[in-house]
């Protein structure tokens, strides 16, 4: 080791994170339930700072952390820190998709063909006495073009998935290329818009993808189309998403998130008078809604803390 390193948790970690730390020989206070102003009275005194999504990492805690070196956010999304100004200043940013990539793989496949083959609509119908078998036909995946946008980890856990249902998988990244196997073949986004039937959005939530999926865009493919977001819910503009439910040109949607998630994505605003596109989506049996857990298993729970163990251990003993 360099030199002792202390590392403060300002949120909730599986225990095998400061485990492996410590055992690394880190020095970690684990207080998941301080609050901003605390954090700025003591933040000064640490190396290391590991956080989730419940407190958004400023220049304002970046100046006063004179000592930081790194910042640790356990999960894939980095859009609570500032980045750039961190990097500016000398802190390592790290994260852990790898960790949960497989749990949103799953839960993509798992809500395409709950909303594929009526799952919800029908499970309820039995369970109130109601056997009705046309009104349930469902579709198969099978011949279908899934496009996906970005592709990196949950991406790419979504395609391998799809590998044994014969669908031909397309994908559109920006900042990657030459990634053509088995599971995907690249395209370019006209291509995406050209042959897309399912289209499933796995990119991180930046000023470039907030509110991507908009009006202008929906109505750039040449197919009517699903649509699954498993990635943030500022991806999608909500109200543009269901004018185009209402008249086809959207045919279902399946989301594990929504724009009208809180910053700690763990709970709705709970205004009386909720948006009245959320009260179109909720009403609506065409749409799948999850709340924010395609990650959020009880072995990637495990995994994003001790992938992002490893990398902080590998950068700094």
């Amino acid at each position: 080791m360099k030199s002792v390193l202390k590392v403060l948790f300002i949120d909730s970690t599986h225990k095998s994170l400061p485990e492996k730390l410590t055992q690394a020989g880190f020095i970690c206070d684990y207080l998941p339930e301080i609050n901003p102003v605390k954090i700025i009275d003591i933040i000064q005194n640490y190396d290391g700072l590991i956080i989730r999504s419940k407190i958004k990492i400023d220049k304002t805690i970046i100046d006063v952390a004179s000592k930081l070196k790194f910042i640790g956010r356990v999960g894939a999304g980095l859009e609570n820190i500032d980045v750039e100004y961190a990097e500016q200043k000398g802190v390592k940013c790290f994260n852990s998709p790898e960790g949960n990539r497989d749990a949103v793989g799953e839960q993509a496949l798992g809500m395409l063909l709950t909303l594929f083959n009526n799952i919800i609509k029908a499970d309820f119908e039995v369970r109130n006495g109601k056997w009705i078998r046309e009104g349930n036909r469902g579709l198969e995946i099978k011949g279908k073009t899934v496009g996906i946008i970005g592709y990196g980890n949950m991406g790419g856990a979504f395609a391998q998935r799809l590998k044994g249902f014969e669908a031909k998988v397309i994908a559109f990244d920006k900042y990657k290329f030459n990634y053509s196997n088995e599971f995907v073949t690249e395209n370019s986004l006209e291509e995406l818009f050209e042959h897309t039937d399912i289209l499933s959005l796995h990119v991180p939530l930046t000023d470039e993808t907030k509110f991507m999926v908009n009006d202008d865009f929906i109505n750039r493919f040449k197919k009517d189309i699903y649509i699954i977001n498993t990635a943030r819910g500022k991806v999608v503009k909500t109200e543009d998403l269901v004018k185009n439910m209402k008249i086809g040109k959207v045919l279902g949607a399946a989301l594990d998130v929504l724009e009208y998630e809180q910053t700690s994505f763990e709970s709705l605003h709970s205004d009386n008078d909720l948006p009245e596109a959320f009260q179109y989506l909720i009403n609506n049996e065409k749409v799948v809604l999850t709340p924010h857990i395609a990650g959020w298993t009880h072995e990637s729970n495990v995994k994003l803390s001790e992938f992002l163990a490893d990398k902080i251990i590998a950068e700094f003993t």
